[in-house]
């Protein structure tokens, strides 16, 4: 019996990783187009050099940005990915969250189960909504249930509610991770890339300087730049990055923090109940 539940908390956490996994492999890809077109058509537009040639000095700051070279498009895409897939986080984990606050959610789910209102938690959950309450749900159903079976004792019965909260949270909250391995991965790889850039700017500035006889200043300082202006981008997206994931991951702890307190409020109010009645 506590594992009734299951079909269709499976179905809607395939939906949703086959919706999460579409998701990236689109926003991948459309990050890259972006970050390129924006590259060449904005960065690298006449009216940010002198003369409006692209070859010439740069003007202004997206000039300067320009003459990063062809690093500075792929750190501009994880920029723009490490952004979208921020939202995309936002936006599921406050819908996970549910309609209102989950701290008011847990006290009042808590104060019904206190009062032994179990319909009313039941209520609560429908109001609240999100994967926390249909946890909570799911644990309060299974709690009905085990009122009403006979065969088991208050130990199999306090088990099996405890087995049904922890499966219904297993197929909830993997949901809310999905895309954080790829934020987590730009922290390390958005450094990664604005290194490769500095090193590329700066071959290319000692290149300048071994080939000719007196240094072409000119062209050395447009190497240094660019191998200045990769490592800005580079870590300016890992910083980001870092943000993004702590952030999230906080979020994510709350939301299980909350899932763990009011089930176990859920067992305690069920085993404290019948252990007493059965006396």
């Amino acid at each position: 019996m506590a594992n009734a539940p299951a079909p269709k908390p499976t179905t809607v956490k395939k939906e949703s990783s086959g919706a999460a996994s579409m998701f990236s492999s689109l926003a991948i890809p459309i990050c890259f187009v972006v970050a390129l077109a924006t590259f060449i058509l904005v960065l690298g537009n006449g009216s940010h050099f002198k003369g409006g040639d692209p070859e010439s000095d740069p003007t202004d700051i997206f000039g300067i940005i320009h003459k990063g070279g062809v690093i500075v498009p792929i750190i501009m895409t994880m920029l723009l990915m490490v952004i979208v897939f921020s939202i995309e986080r936002f936006v599921v984990i406050g819908k996970a969250s549910g309609s209102g606050s989950v701290d008011s959610f847990v006290k009042k789910v808590q104060a019904f189960l206190n009062a032994g209102n179990i319909e009313a938690a039941s209520a609560e959950c429908d109001k609240q909504k999100g994967s926390v309450a249909n946890v909570i749900k799911s644990g309060l159903k299974k709690y009905r249930e085990m009122e009403l079976e006979t065969k088991l004792d208050v130990d199999q019965k306090t088990l099996a509610i405890q087995k049904d909260i922890e499966e219904a949270t297993s197929l909830e909250m993997p949901m809310l991770e999905q895309n954080l391995t790829i934020i987590a991965t730009l922290v390390s790889i958005g450094t990664l890339m604005g290194l490769l850039g500095t090193v590329i700017g700066m071959i290319k500035a000692f290149k300048t300087l071994a080939t000719s006889g007196a240094p072409n200043q000119a062209d050395l300082s447009a190497h240094i730049s660019e191998a200045l202006i990769n490592t800005a981008l580079g870590i300016s997206t890992s910083a980001l990055s870092i943000i993004m994931y702590n952030i999230f991951t906080s979020k994510i702890d709350k939301l299980t923090y909350a899932i763990d307190e009011t089930g176990f409020s859920i067992v305690q109010t069920f085993a404290a109940s019948h252990k007493s009645a059965s006396h």
